[in-house]
């Protein structure tokens, strides 16, 4: 596929994605079941002439496929939680909402961060550093830049504002395939690892807790902070031009 065909494909893919999970964040009410928002998602996507990316997706890290449309992370579980039934959003839940879709043979994956009622100062804290990492981490991803820039803006930002950096999970890129082995870190050296060039696709996720840098597993996909700690997470999947880069799932 030529870069501009994926180019404008991938633009219409952002597109339909961001409207659907900025729609299901609409939906994150106390008493709400995950299952019905894993299926709101599936509808919503299917609405667009789009496909779940996920459902029956396996991974390369995994060994089984994925059974859901949408991951929903509650509260010290990082990503990739299982949207199941008759489990309910209650008061005080911190939700991750990640969603990926497959539109006329390419990807797109983006995530976001928001919560049920009320929450702590330090928790809203940690969800707005989050974000702010990620806006940081986009203005740095550019032609002639590292991925070691990207890593080395994320981890500071969080860890200036006194919470941690989940460091051995990373963003990817992004096309014809949801996973690539390209590893996008959250952390980093200035100048170090791989030169970003014009034509690249990648997502950039960061992910923080308060008090947890390392995410252990629950199974092949469920990944939660060692010390059971409040997690973050945001996403967007990005391209990079000629002289600048430009964000295909605008989320925040």
């Amino acid at each position: 596929m030529d870069f501009d065909t994926k180019y404008n494909l991938m633009k219409t893919a952002g597109r339909i994605l961001s409207e659907v999970l900025l729609n299901l964040e609409k939906e994150v009410k106390e008493g709400v079941e995950l299952k019905k928002l894993d299926e709101l998602a599936e509808e919503m996507i299917r609405s667009y002439g789009a496909e779940p990316a996920f459902k029956n997706y396996k991974a390369p890290f995994a060994k089984t496929p994925y059974p859901y449309t949408l991951c929903v992370s509650l509260n010290e579980i990082i990503v990739h939680g299982y949207p199941k039934e008759k489990v309910y959003l209650k008061n005080g839940d911190v939700v991750k909402l990640d969603l990926g879709i497959k539109y006329q043979g390419v990807y797109s994956d983006s995530a976001l961060t928001t919560y049920v009622g009320e929450i702590s100062e330090e928790i809203k804290n940690l969800i707005l550093t989050t974000k702010k990492a990620l806006k940081n981490a986009i203005g740095v991803a550019l032609p002639g830049r590292t991925l070691g820039d990207i890593g080395w803006c994320i981890e500071t930002t969080i860890e200036d504002a006194g919470f941690k950096v989940i460091k051995n999970l990373c963003g990817h890129d992004i096309g014809e395939i949801l996973h690539g082995e390209l590893q996008v870190l959250n952390f980093g050296d200035p100048g170090k690892g791989k030169k970003i060039l014009p034509g690249m696709f990648f997502t950039i996720e960061p992910m923080a807790s308060i008090s947890s840098e390392n995410a252990v597993s629950d199974d092949d996909y469920v990944y939660r902070t060692h010390d059971g700690s409040i997690s973050t997470h945001f996403e967007v999947t990005i391209v990079i031009l000629e002289n600048k880069n430009e964000v295909l799932t605008p989320i925040i």
